[in-house]
């Protein structure tokens, strides 16, 4: 099973960057002993990162939906 490219653009671009801002509020949550939070935005973090880097999204795919042609 091979991953479609299904993500491009300002989409990827918006990813990577919500990705991100992601990563430092997980940083702050375990600062601050909230593991619950650290661990959700961790994993939404790493979700989107994912998405930018390998240019696929499952639920775009599931939707039918192609932002790689975008921008």
């Amino acid at each position: 099973m091979g991953l479609d490219r299904n993500v491009g653009g300002i989409d990827r671009i918006g990813r990577a960057v919500l990705a991100t801002v992601l990563a430092v509020s997980t940083l702050g949550a375990v600062l601050r002993g909230r593991r619950g939070l650290a661990t959700l935005t961790l994993l939404a973090s790493a979700g989107l990162a994912f998405n930018a880097v390998t240019c696929f999204c499952g639920l775009n795919a599931a939707l039918g939906l192609d932002t790689s042609n975008e921008g």
